[in-house]
């Protein structure tokens, strides 16, 4: 049994003319006839009782009636729903990203893609680093925003820019301070993310190479509340560029920092299919997303 098959019992059923099912259907007489010829010969018994003068329904074909009405309608619906994805009228998507990409730098690409595909519902997971491999592996979302990692498997990653870690300063610092070294701000109670935050780890990573060890004081496993602490005045702290506008809005001021300088790629990580609706989110990331720049408040004092 076929959709096309049910189709042409439908419309002959409807009309009770093979005549007016015909032009209905754009079909000629004998295409008609051998569609449901083949209809009842997958059933098994005969459908429609058709003479020279009239058509009628056996009841083996009354009750298939309503059941091909139903059939028909769910598979016209299924059929325009699929046509609207294809075309993003419709459709549903899951991302997830880092929090430090997902508060500061994916809410701007978001309006940025509802301003063009305003029927696309996005669900956004805001996890850390090594859930957000995780859930595209799994398959549980389509899209990662991620550090760079180490291996990818049968993942894809596309790098959307490079990041560089800022010094993240009270507000009474900076009338003085244009820049930091490491070995200046490590001079102060440090404040950072909890284990196993991957800004933690790039740190110590990088910060290991070079011998120089992270005198934690203050930790969280927020960065709004390690904004929050900077600001408040208990230490210093150091966070991608991405958070700059972050730290910024709570109250910390950012600085650039130096001397090692720590960079990070940040990039998407996929599965290598994708929807219809994660290609084109994928295409406004890489068209949206630019590395973040520090721009020094107007309270620094400029070397001469």
């Amino acid at each position: 049994m076929t959709i096309k098959q049910l189709r042409a019992f439908l419309t002959v059923a409807q009309t009770l003319s093979f005549t007016h099912a015909c032009e209905r259907l754009h079909l000629s007489q004998p295409a008609l006839s051998l569609a449901i010829k083949g209809l009842e010969d997958s059933l098994g018994g005969k459908l429609l009782i058709r003479s020279t003068r009239s058509v009628r329904l056996t009841p083996e074909g009354e009750s298939l009636l309503p059941l091909a009405k139903h059939l028909l309608a769910q598979w016209d619906n299924t059929e325009e729903r699929l046509r609207q994805r294809f075309t993003l009228q419709l459709g549903r998507l899951s991302v997830a990203a880092m929090p430090s990409f997902a508060c500061n730098l994916l809410p701007s690409a978001l309006v940025k893609f509802r301003q063009q595909y305003p029927k696309i519902n996005v669900t956004v997971h805001d996890v850390i680093n090594e859930e957000v491999t995780d859930m595209v592996r799994s398959r549980q979302v389509e899209i990662g925003i991620v550090f760079s990692p180490e291996g990818t498997g049968s993942l894809s990653f596309t790098p959307l820019f490079e990041d560089q870690f800022v010094a993240v300063v009270p507000p009474s610092a900076t009338a003085q301070v244009t820049t930091h070294s490491w070995a200046t701000l490590l001079q102060h109670d440090f404040i950072t993310l909890q284990r196993p935050s991957m800004v933690r780890r790039l740190l110590e990573q990088e910060l290991g190479k070079r011998h120089i060890d992270v005198p934690v004081a203050f930790e969280s496993h927020q960065l709004s509340t390690v904004g929050s602490m900077v600001a408040a005045g208990l230490g210093v702290s150091a966070v991608p560029s991405m958070c700059i506008r972050q730290m910024q809005e709570l109250g910390a001021h950012c600085v650039p920092l130096t001397d090692p300088n720590i960079v990070c790629r940040v990039g998407i990580l996929t599965q290598q299919e994708l929807s219809v609706a994660a290609h084109a989110l994928r295409d406004v990331l890489i068209e949206s997303v630019k590395a973040p720049r520090l721009h020094a408040p107007q309270s620094f004092v400029t070397p001469t």
